[in-house]
C-alpha cells in the first residue's frame, strides 16, 4: 500500500489517466453507437462525435473537474471502504454537475449530453475502485502498527513479535494506572466517585489528603518526559488515538490493555472501526472479545464487522423496508394508541431511555408509555410482578406494541431489526455483574428482536440472554434473521389470540 507523497502523486496521476481514458472511450463512434442502440435513454441525448480543438478542450475540461472535485481523496489516511467507495462517488457526480452547468450555457466547448452522462457513469465505477486498489492492505503482516493501553509491560512483550513497522505505542502518562490520561487533566468532575469510570474514559481515586474522588490524579508520580518503551516512542495519552491513526495513516492497531472490558477498550474499538483500521488484542483476551475465527498466534483479529458484506447489505436494505412499511401502516394504530395513553393516565405519550448501541456508544430509544412516569429503577424486574404498569400499559406490552416507535430508531440506522436487545444504560451496569462477558453483545448493532427475544429469555436471567445473543452473533446472516422476524410474528399473534381468548 503506498502511503505518503507517493500516494498523492499516484492517486492524481490515476485519475487524471482515468479521466482521459473515460473521455476516450465515451467519444469513440462505436461506443456511442452501442449505448444509442440498447440504452433508450441515449436516443433522447444529444450524441456528438468531438474532434480536433473540440476534442481537447473537453478533455482538459473534465481532468480539471473531476481532479479539482476530488481533492479529499488524495491526502493518505485510512478509511473503510464503503466511505472511500461514496466519498469517491459523491465527487464524481459534482463533478459532472459543474460540467453541465458550462453546456447549460451553451458554451462553445461544452461536452455532449450522452458523452457526459457516459463519463459520469463510468468514471463512478472506475475512480472509486482505483482508490481502494491503491489503499489496499499491505500482504505482510500489520503494516503500519500502533500500539494503544494502558498494559506497557504487555507492549514490552509483544511488540519484538510484530512483523511490521510499528510507529509508537499510545498510553496513559503514569504506568500502572488505569484510563488517566493526561491530556485530559482539564476535564476534571468533582462529583466522581472513587472507582467510577468517568465520561472521558478516566477513573477516579481516592487521596488521603481530601479523602474524595480527584480525576485525573495519578497513583505514580508522572514522568517529566515521554519515555521511550521496547525502542517505540510514545506519542501521546489515550485521547490523542484519532488525531494518530490519521496523522500517520495507521493500518493496524494493537490493543493492550489490563482489562479487555473497559470502557477506553471499546471506544479505541470504536475508533479503528470508524477509520476502517484493523484492531488486534493478545490471545488472552480472546474470551473477552469477538475475535475472527480461525486465528493463530500471539496476536489476533478483532471482528468489528462480523458479518458478511453482501449480508449486511441485505440486512441494512430489510431494516428500511420493514421500518417504512411499519411506520405507514400503523401510523393510524399508534394515533388510537396515543390518545389511549393520554385518557389512562396522566404523563407523556413516548418514553424516552439511553441504551447502548454497538462498542459502548449510546442512542435514545424511545417506546410508548406503559408505566407510571415515577418511581423508575434499574432492577430487572417480571412485568406480573410490576405495580407501575398502566392498564393500557399491560395490553400495550402483552401485544408489544409499544415497541412501535422504536421503528424510528431502525429507520435512522441506530438498531436493526433483529440483533442483542438494545439495554438501558443505567440496567447494563447490573447485569455486568451477573454476565462477566455482557460486552460482547457490543459488537453487533442491538435489535428490535432476536434470539433471545424469540426463546423468551430475559433481563431477569442475563447469562440465559447473553448465550442467546453470543449463538446469534456467531451465526448472523440474512437467512437468520429472516427466520428470527418469522418467529417472532408468530409469537406476537399468538400473544395476541391469547389475550383476546383470556
Amino acid at each position: 500500500m503506498l502511503t505518503g507523497w507517493r500516494f498523492r502523486i499516484v492517486s492524481v496521476l490515476g485519475v487524471v489517466g482515468l479521466t482521459v481514458a473515460a473521455v476516450a472511450a465515451t467519444n469513440h463512434p462505436f461506443s456511442q453507437h452501442v449505448f444509442t442502440t440498447y440504452v433508450p435513454l441515449f436516443n433522447r441525448l444529444e450524441v456528438t462525435v468531438l474532434t480536433g480543438a473540440s476534442l481537447h478542450w473537453a478533455v482538459a475540461l473534465t481532468v480539471v473537474a473531476v481532479t479539482v472535485c476530488l481533492l479529499p481523496l488524495y491526502r493518505p489516511r485510512p478509511r473503510r471502504i464503503l466511505d472511500t467507495v461514496v466519498l469517491a462517488q459523491k465527487r464524481v457526480l459534482v463533478a459532472g454537475l459543474a460540467l453541465s452547468t458550462l453546456g447549460y450555457f451553451k458554451w462553445s466547448h461544452r461536452l455532449p449530453r450522452a458523452t457526459l452522462v457516459m463519463i459520469v457513469g463510468l468514471l463512478a465505477i472506475l475512480i472509486p475502485a482505483w482508490f481502494v486498489w491503491i489503499r489496499r492492505r499491505p500482504t505482510e503482516a500489520g503494516g503500519r502498527t500502533l500500539f494503544v493501553g494502558d498494559d506497557l509491560a504487555q507492549v514490552e512483550r509483544i511488540a519484538p513479535t510484530v512483523n511490521a513497522p510499528v510507529l509508537g505505542y499510545l498510553c496513559p502518562s503514569s504506568v500502572g494506572y488505569h484510563g488517566f490520561d493526561e491530556d485530559d487533566i482539564d476535564g476534571r468532575d468533582a462529583g466522581t466517585k472513587t472507582g467510577d469510570v468517568r465520561a472521558d474514559g478516566g477513573v477516579a481515586v481516592e487521596t488521603p489528603e481530601t479523602g474524595g474522588a480527584v480525576p485525573g490524579r495519578a497513583l505514580e508520580s508522572e514522568p517529566d518526559e515521554p519515555r521511550e518503551l521496547a525502542g517505540l516512542t510514545r506519542l501521546g495519552g489515550l485521547s490523542r488515538l484519532e488525531d494518530v491513526l490519521v496523522e500517520y495513516d495507521v493500518d493496524t492497531v494493537v490493543l493492550a490493555f489490563r482489562q479487555a472490558d473497559r470502557a477506553e477498550f471499546f471506544g479505541a474499538l470504536d475508533a479503528c472501526h470508524e477509520h476502517g483500521v484493523n484492531a488486534k488484542v493478545h490471545r488472552e483476551y480472546a474470551d473477552s472479545v469477538l475475535v475472527s475465527a480461525g486465528d493463530v498466534g500471539e496476536l489476533v483479529d478483532v471482528d468489528l464487522e462480523p458479518w458478511d458484506p453482501l449480508d449486511h447489505l441485505f440486512k441494512r436494505v430489510f431494516d428500511v423496508l420493514f421500518a417504512t412499511v411499519g411506520l405507514l401502516g400503523f401510523a393510524p394504530v399508534m394515533l388510537l394508541i396515543a390518545a389511549a395513553i393520554k385518557y389512562d393516565s396522566p404523563g407523556p405519550v413516548f418514553y424516552s431511555q439511553d441504551r447502548t448501541a454497538g462498542l459502548g456508544e449510546t442512542f435514545p430509544v424511545y417506546k410508548f408509555r406503559s408505566m407510571v412516569p415515577e418511581g423508575e429503577d434499574a432492577t430487572p424486574t417480571d412485568d406480573a410482578e410490576n405495580d407501575r404498569i398502566t392498564r393500557v400499559g399491560r395490553v400495550l406490552r402483552k401485544t408489544h406494541l409499544d415497541e412501535l416507535p422504536q421503528l424510528w430508531s431502525i429507520f435512522v440506522g441506530d438498531m436493526s431489526v433483529v440483533g442483542p436487545r438494545a439495554v438501558w444504560t443505567e440496567e447494563e451496569v447490573l447485569l455486568e455483574r451477573d454476565a462477566p462477558a455482557w460486552r460482547k453483545r457490543w459488537f453487533v448493532k442491538p435489535g428490535l428482536t432476536g434470539l433471545a427475544q424469540i426463546n423468551d429469555a430475559k433481563s431477569t436471567d442475563p447469562n440465559a440472554k447473553l448465550r442467546y445473543d453470543l449463538e446469534y452473533i456467531r451465526r448472523q446472516s440474512f437467512r437468520v434473521d429472516v427466520k428470527i422476524v418469522v418467529r417472532q410474528v408468530w409469537n406476537v399473534l399468538a400473544d395476541v389470540w391469547e389475550m383476546i381468548r383470556g
